[in-house]
């Protein structure tokens, strides 16, 4: 008597393959809203109906602005989101799970191999994507996980209905697509007279994974086909008036390689300087820059720009980075990876003083300069740069030459406004 597969883990890949798809559509649909070059709230929590986040810095803010979420980045304006090849993915194994419910025992055997096998790719990716969070961006994306436990869900679901489908077929139980051509393993022979297994067929599986990448690419073609082009858009956000520095206030901190003149404004507690920083790192566009940094706390304390502090402490921070001549990038990359703890100890008791000897505890050197006259001079002369050039009071930002670029282009718009701006840039390697 034949029958069809088990219900259960079929129904476990269908509901795995309907959470992937959730998440995935989510994280799609964030990205793509950030096609109109402005900031958006973002989806980030395991609940698919949580209300999306504004904050500048989170884990899945974190993995959109990365180069590792999209796709031909220098080639389309924010490139492809690889979220669209998941959405496709997951659409195909709802469909192959409902065929497998619907149809029962009419369902060949070759679908429950196919939903096993191929429904363990998604799990594959999954791996390697959390271990890039892990190892390349230290922070997970909520939505991303969600991702992750739908993949697995999928990939268990399929292991078991195969498991159940060579059970069955030990059993002697083979539905109609069961053949005498089948290819026998010694392994598949039942004690009991079961027929032969064997996978057999390898051009119904070879189909049905060519059928896997027609789904998984078709989102992505269409998102091609129908993104704007935003070249006419390129070409830079003003300019500055007075570039000259001729008290040398601005620091030089040039990459590997230096090959392209940029000028950089940043805050070293400012969370979306911090995540700029890294992505011109990571990505290699730091290595050629032959870069000039002003330091723009934006803390009321030092800066006569500000009423109230947005970044308390950044004015301590600052002068360390001035008081160490050949470390200033370790002291300000030191800052930036203590970001969080730096801005909590000065929003305590005693802010300023613990900020101080936060400082001092990790760079001691700094001890004697961080009040002295000129230290602070010298930050004031950045601060004037700043004003007579008429900079907004805001960071990061980043100057191509003489040429800004765009507020709307350090985001996901990064590496398709740089290959255009600055093809000097173009990553060989190195930081």
């Amino acid at each position: 008597m034949a029958r069809g597969p088990a219900k259960w883990p079929v129904a476990v890949a269908l509901v795995g393959a309907t959470v992937g798809l959730i998440f995935a559509g989510l994280s799609s649909l964030d990205y793509i809203k950030h096609l109109d070059r402005q900031v958006h709230g973002i989806h980030c929590s395991i609940l698919p109906g949580a209300p999306v986040e504004e904050a500048a810095a989170s884990g899945c803010r974190t993995a959109m602005y990365s180069s590792y979420a999209a796709l031909l980045k220098d080639q389309v304006w924010g490139g492809i989101p690889i979220g669209l090849f998941a959405v496709g993915a997951f659409a195909f194994f709802i469909a192959l799970a409902l065929h497998l419910l619907l149809a029962a025992e009419r369902a060949p055997r070759r679908a429950v191999h196919l939903l096993a096998f191929a429904g363990a790719t998604p799990l594959v990716v999954s791996v390697v994507m959390a271990t890039i969070s892990a190892t390349k961006l230290g922070t997970f994306c909520q939505t991303c996980i969600g991702i992750y436990l739908g993949s697995a869900m999928l990939a268990v679901g399929g292991a078991f209905a195969w498991h159940d489908d060579r059970k069955t077929a030990r059993q002697g139980l083979l539905r109609g697509d069961a053949h005498e051509d089948e290819v026998v393993g010694e392994d598949d022979v039942a004690k009991e007279g079961a027929a032969p297994r064997g996978m057999g067929h390898g051009a119904i599986l070879a189909v049905g994974f060519m059928t896997l990448g027609v789904f998984a690419i078709a989102p992505a073609a269409v998102y091609l086909r129908s993104v704007p082009s935003y070249d006419r858009r390129i070409v830079g956000c003003g300019s500055l008036p007075d570039p000259s520095d001729p008290k040398q206030a601005l620091l030089h901190l040039p990459g590997a390689t230096p090959r392209q003149a940029v000028t950089m404004v940043v805050d070293p507690l400012c969370p979306t300087c911090k995540g700029f920083h890294e992505r011109l790192v990571t990505e290699g566009y730091y290595a050629a820059m032959d870069a000039q940094v002003l330091l723009f706390p934006l803390d009321s304390e030092c800066n006569w720009n500000l009423s109230a502090p947005l970044h308390p402490g950044a004015c301590q921070v600052s002068r360390a980075i001035l008081c160490s001549p050949g470390k200033e990038r370790d002291v300000l990359e030191w800052a930036y990876a203590e970001q969080e703890g730096l801005l909590a100890a000065a929003k305590g008791k005693d802010g300023a003083l613990e900020v101080t000897r936060r400082i001092k505890s990790r760079w001691p050197a700094v001890d004697a300069c961080l009040d002295d006259a000129k230290t602070k001079q010298r930050l004031d002369e950045m601060l004037r740069f700043a004003t007579r050039n008429q900079l907004p009071v805001s960071t990061p930002q980043l100057f191509i030459g003489d040429t800004k670029l765009c507020d709307e282009d350090v985001d996901i718009g990064l590496s398709y406004a740089l290959s255009r701006l600055a093809p000097a840039l173009r990553p060989q390697g190195g930081s």
